[in-house]
This record gives C-alpha cells, sequence and structure tokens, in this order.
C-alpha cells in the first residue's frame, strides 16, 4: 500500500504542474510576436564559376603513381607515363653469382594500388618499357609536365593485359634446394624484359659499375613505361602503381656439375609520372572563356581541371536585408551532370580553398578550427549518392565575405584523393587521383544548377 499512495501522489503533482502550463511552447523563453526569431532562405544569390587549367604538381616522391591511356568521350584523351630508376640488388659492390648464368625470364613488377579509373572490362591495354637516357635524382622534384628523355627506338618489354587490379594472381617461388612453388601474390602488372638488357648492365657489367650503386644508377638510368596507343583499345584508363617496383631475373647457374635456380630483384626507390591531357572541343571553349562570366557548366578532373568561383554580389544582401542580420547556414550545392555519371562515376571527393594575399592556397574558415566551424567532416566534399550532390557548409566564409571581414583573392574548387586520411581538409593540387566530374554551371533552365543556400535570421529590434 506504500508505493501505491506513493504512486498516486506523484501522479495528481504531474498533472497539476502540466495543467498550469498553458502553452507549452513558451517554456524557457518569453517568445513574443515581436521578438520572435524566423529563419529564411535565400538561394537565388549570384555565382560565378568558370574552368581553368589545375595546377602543375609534384609526381616524385608520392605514394602512387598513374600510368595509363584513357579516353574519355567527355574530356578527351589523358596520358599518364612513368619513369623509374633501377637499383643494384643489394648494398654496394654487388657480386654476380658463380659458375655459367643462364636466364629464365626477366620480370618487371608494378604493383597496383586504389585509384584505377576507367574501364576495366571492355579495354585492353598494352604497357611498353624503354630505357630512360637520363637518371632520377633523389633530391630533385619532378613535375607531371616534364617530358622524359628516352631512348624510343629499343623495346625493351610489352605486355598486353586486361586491367584486374584487385586480382591476385599466381607467380613462382624460387625454393633453394628444393621444388619451385606456386604462390598467390597480390594484384600486379608484370612486364618481360628483354634477357640482353639484363646481362649487358648486370651480369656482363664491369666490376667498376657493380661496385657503387650511384655508378650503376648513371649507367642504367632508369626505365620509362607507357601505354601504346594502337595496341591499347577501347577507352582505356589509369592505373595506380605502389612506390614498390622492381625488376625480378629468374635464372639458373650451372658450376659444372651442379644446376640451380634463383631470383635476383633490382628495386626502383624513385618513380614519377608525365601526365598529358589532350582536351575535347567543350573543355578547349569553357578554358577559352575565362572573362565572359558564369558557364552553363564545370569540369573536374585530377592533374587537369578545377573551377574558380565567386559571389560577387554577396555584400548587397547586407544592403537590401539590412545588417540586422545573423547568417545560420550558407551551403554550396554542386551536382554532376546526370548523363555524365555512366560508365564512369563522378570523383568521389573534391576540395573548396581560397588564395590568400601571397596568393598561397589556405583552407576555408569552416574547414580550420575557427570557432564558427561545424567540423571538417560538415565541411563536406564528398559525393553523395542519395542526393547526387556535393555539398561544401561556408557558412562562415560567406558571413566573412558579406560583412567584408575577408577579402576574395580567388576562391576554387578541385579534386582530392579519396584515400587521403590525415585530419585536414586537402588542398593541394594531386595526382593521386585520375577521376573526374561533368557538373552544371550556373544554366538557370537546369534544376541541376549550382546553388548557394542561405539561411539567416533577422533580429528584430
Amino acid at each position: 500500500m506504500k508505493f501505491f499512495k506513493l504512486d498516486l501522489l506523484t501522479l495528481l503533482i504531474s498533472l497539476f504542474i502540466l495543467n498550469s502550463c498553458k502553452n507549452q511552447d513558451t517554456i524557457g523563453l518569453g517568445v513574443t510576436a515581436t521578438n520572435q526569431l524566423s529563419g529564411s532562405l535565400i538561394d537565388t544569390s549570384t555565382i560565378i564559376i568558370n574552368t581553368i587549367p589545375e595546377d602543375s604538381v609534384i609526381t616524385s616522391g608520392v605514394a602512387k603513381a598513374p600510368l595509363g591511356l584513357f579516353r574519355d568521350p567527355i574530356f578527351g584523351t589523358t596520358e599518364s607515363n612513368l619513369a623509374i630508376d633501377l637499383n643494384l640488388p643489394a648494398s654496394s659492390p654487388y657480386a654476380n653469382p658463380g659458375g655459367t648464368i643462364t636466364i629464365d625470364s626477366a620480370i618487371l613488377v608494378l604493383r597496383y594500388t586504389d585509384g584505377f579509373y576507367g574501364d576495366s572490362l571492355a579495354s585492353r591495354y598494352k604497357a611498353n618499357v624503354y630505357q630512360l637516357n637520363e637518371r632520377l635524382f633523389s633530391n630533385a622534384d619532378y613535375y607531371n609536365t616534364k617530358a622524359w628523355n628516352y631512348n624510343s627506338g629499343t623495346l625493351l618489354g610489352s605486355k598486353s593485359f586486361f586491367a584486374r587490379t584487385h586480382d591476385t594472381i599466381g607467380i613462382t617461388t624460387i625454393v633453394s634446394g628444393g621444388p619451385d612453388t606456386i604462390q598467390r601474390t597480390a594484384p600486379q602488372l608484370r612486364i618481360p624484359i628483354d634477357p640482353n638488357f639484363i646481362n649487358t648492365n648486370l651480369f656482363n657489367a664491369s666490376s667498376t659499375q657493380l661496385g657503387s650503386n650511384l655508378v650503376f644508377k648513371n649507367a642504367v638510368k632508369g626505365l620509362y613505361i607507357t601505354m601504346d596507343k594502337t595496341g591499347t583499345t577501347g577507352a582505356g584508363g589509369t592505373l595506380m602503381i605502389k612506390d614498390s617496383t622492381t625488376l625480378d631475373v629468374y635464372y639458373k647457374t650451372f658450376d659444372g656439375t651442379t644446376t640451380d635456380t634463383a631470383v635476383v630483384s633490382l628495386p626502383s626507390t624513385l618513380h614519377a609520372s608525365q601526365i598529358k591531357h589532350t582536351y575535347s572541343t567543350a573543355i578547349q571553349t569553357e578554358l577559352s572563356n575565362q572573362t565572359n562570366g558564369s558557364r552553363n557548366s564545370i569540369y573536374l578532373q585530377g592533374s587537369g581541371l578545377r573551377a574558380k568561383i565567386s559571389f560577387p554580389y554577396i555584400k548587397n544582401l547586407i544592403k537590401s536585408i539590412g545588417s540586422d542580420i545573423v547568417i545560420n547556414r550558407a551551403e554550396l550545392v554542386i551536382t554532376p551532370n546526370p548523363s555524365s555519371k555512366i560508365p564512369f562515376a563522378p570523383l568521389q571527393k573534391i576540395t573548396m580553398y581560397k588564395l590568400d594575399i601571397a596568393n598561397q592556397r589556405v583552407p576555408l574558415e569552416d574547414a580550420t578550427a575557427d570557432p564558427r566551424s561545424a567540423g571538417i567532416l560538415a565541411f563536406g566534399g564528398f559525393f553523395a549518392p542519395v542526393t547526387q550532390t556535393y555539398n561544401f557548409l561556408i557558412t562562415a566564409y560567406i558571413s566573412d565575405l558579406m560583412r567584408g571581414l575577408t577579402l576574395d583573392y580567388g576562391t576554387y574548387i578541385g579534386p582530392v584523393d579519396l584515400a587521403n586520411s590525415s585530419a585536414t581538409v586537402d588542398i593541394s593540387a594531386t595526382s593521386q587521383t585520375t577521376q573526374r566530374t561533368f557538373a552544371i554551371g550556373t544554366d538557370k533552365t537546369s534544376p541541376y544548377r549550382i546553388k548557394l543556400n542561405i539561411i539567416y535570421t533577422k533580429i528584430a529590434k
């Protein structure tokens, strides 16, 4: 009975309290018709956006390098060629095995990593390998615009293949003193190399060349890998290669009584990509129209294209609405052209940044630790499968532009590598993504046009 009486008493008290609240909506703040706060939406702010070339980018010293030939029906043709160095198999000096040496095969092993873009089903690729006439240096920065000097008259190796960048393969593993075995290994491209190249530069090389890795590198220079334009059929694509390339040499030695098999590897520690674009007529038209106002289409491409964006009349909102406003939310919405997403998907991530007075890239206020920022994840830039859009939350930046607290020295949208896992927003040009996006610009006839949605509150005085 004690508990029953206590429950009844609690119920009566609760009913009394709730009944005394005539309007529950007014609990907490004394909101009246004269001081009520209400949000208003503006989605017609003038935007000017143009496609421009991306800055040149360093392709040496990076974790993955592009290699391929991609004939994009919208963007045109992109060629990615790869230059690599070669090093002695072991610490200097290197001593060749004794006896009679017979090469079974020499294989250039290019290990795949994430980032393939293009046609992996119908297209057939053909990679050619040549010797460089110049070597790579570890203390040099090589840009995507560098044209490498190589011996195009002598083909060292060639391989036709399909882009199976996620399929393991079986390779022969040499077992000392026992039978060789077949083992599954990570996805890779294996290109046979002319044994004469190995004999000349390794097994039959002078003791001087084998006595120092520096002398060896100066003599051999390195290798240049490029896609054969005739031998590559279909749309093609771009592969991403890890920085762990090796030239594996399988050979036999005969000492007069015994034959044994072995393998020696010449590692590559440096690589750099040359990236060339031959753009479609539509993109050439966009690139030649930089002073004619905003464009109806925009093109974004890794190591190729970005967009310059501005909000020239954003300060007029203060004049037309009044200075007694608070920007609650400003969101930029970019939509890829619906017809451009099949069969080649749009960039999975893009970025937005600005230039400072020194013409250097810096993050927007919303992509920093600014107290008004909602955080790096909220800043956005990812392609949203549900809405099929890219969204950027740029409330602080737009608010500062409106009030003249910051100057627009140039604001840009560009590609970034989805695989980046740093705790900051990427703003640098990159060669580590080759995806692209064809998006709607300020075409007023399109429901997919770029929009800046601003929600503001006018503070009643």
